[in-house]
């Protein structure tokens, strides 16, 4: 069944790594945790001896930083650029520690405080008033009757009166249902992680009073260059294998792409020589994994299978292009000033796509 399933969620996905760590945990779990915080650790990190992928490739310290807030009463916040793995992290996390990541709330412009808290079937609701049949439970008063973790995404996409519903929910851990005359507390294991995105042009600032009940976590965009090398071929492998394909992802067009990615994102070359333009857009590593996989598509079904230059700079145009076209200007001086000097198979192929891109 899980095989016809376009995206399982992470606890299915990694089923037998989280089972691989019950086995091995001796250590004291929170109560409603399945595994203890030492050991979701390794499950975000990775660990060879128990051959565990790592989730996320960073820095140790605000992994064990988000994981202890998460013990404590107070909610967790996770900000950052896009595409630093932020609803990555925080599907992992969730489904290392309650083995449910699903109870989510989507932020947008139209997300209600209904949404967060609780709505009503009005059919039955017209037909036998307000009960329990016809209370529809939020994803948060879900977790809460259950002692999980809730997960809120792109929560400053949200405006400033809805995030406010949080903060009785996040100071009182409980929702008053008047009509139902009764107030739901939540179970002890009951937490929530919330996402926000610090370059969305829709943020809403958060109050005072609701960032006081939350720790914030901040994911950096990768600077290493190996690091993000590492992430990008992974991932990449990952979901090459979710489509049942098999390609050779060389060490050269990962690291040239990668280091495309960072010359762009930062506005100079990797050894500070030269200054170049940068796009407006956000050039993230979780934006190099779409381009390099989308090439491995384009090699296998238009190609001769084999991912190339050429294939990765046709789905880098719309990933720069995407906010501006005019950043496309961005990608031409790069490619005349910076590409066209450098050795190497790959850099040649990214350089022989100027004609196609000057065509558009």
């Amino acid at each position: 069944m899980q095989a016809e399933i376009i995206r399982a969620p992470a606890e299915a996905r990694c089923q037998e790594e989280l089972q691989r760590l019950k086995a091995w945990d001796k250590y004291p779990r929170p109560t409603g945790w399945q595994i203890s915080p030492r050991a979701v650790e390794k499950f975000i990190l990775g660990d060879p001896e128990l051959n565990i992928k790592p989730k996320y490739i960073g820095d140790r310290d605000r992994i064990q930083v988000a994981i202890a807030t998460l013990v404590s009463d107070r909610a967790l916040l996770l900000v950052g650029e896009p595409g630093t793995a932020k609803s990555w992290v925080s599907e992992h996390l969730s489904a290392a520690i309650c083995n449910d990541s699903q109870l989510t709330i989507q932020g947008t412009a139209g997300t209600t405080e209904d949404q967060i808290k609780y709505s009503w079937n009005y059919a039955l609701l017209m037909a036998e008033g307000p009960s329990d049949r016809s209370l529809v439970p939020s994803p948060i008063l879900t977790a809460m009757r259950a002692g999980r973790i809730a997960r809120f995404e792109e929560i400053t996409r949200c405006v400033a009166e809805v995030q406010d519903a949080l903060i009785s929910i996040l100071s009182e851990k409980a929702i008053a249902i008047p009509e139902l005359e009764r107030v739901e507390y939540a179970k002890r294991g009951f937490n929530i992680i919330a996402t926000a995105n610090t370059r969305d042009r829709g943020v809403n600032e958060m109050s005072a009073a609701l960032k006081r009940r939350f720790n914030f976590v901040e994911l950096p965009v990768l600077s290493d260059l190996q690091q993000e090398m590492s992430v990008v071929r992974q991932r990449t492998q990952e979901m090459l294998a979710e489509h049942e394909l098999q390609l050779d992802l060389s060490d050269e067009l990962v690291e040239t792409l990668t280091t495309v990615f960072q010359e762009l994102r930062m506005g100079q070359t990797l050894d500070g020589e030269q200054k170049v333009k940068s796009p407006s857009t956000v050039m993230s590593t979780a934006e190099a994994v779409s381009v390099l996989f989308g090439g491995c598509l384009l090699a296998t079904h238009f190609g001769e299978g084999m991912v190339n230059g050429s294939h990765v700079m046709r789905l880098l145009v719309g990933a720069i292009a995407k906010e501006d076209k005019n950043d496309l200007e961005s990608l031409s001086e790069y490619l005349e000033t910076v590409v066209k000097k450098r050795e190497g198979r790959v850099w040649k192929e990214l350089y022989e796509t100027r004609r196609w891109l000057k065509s558009l």
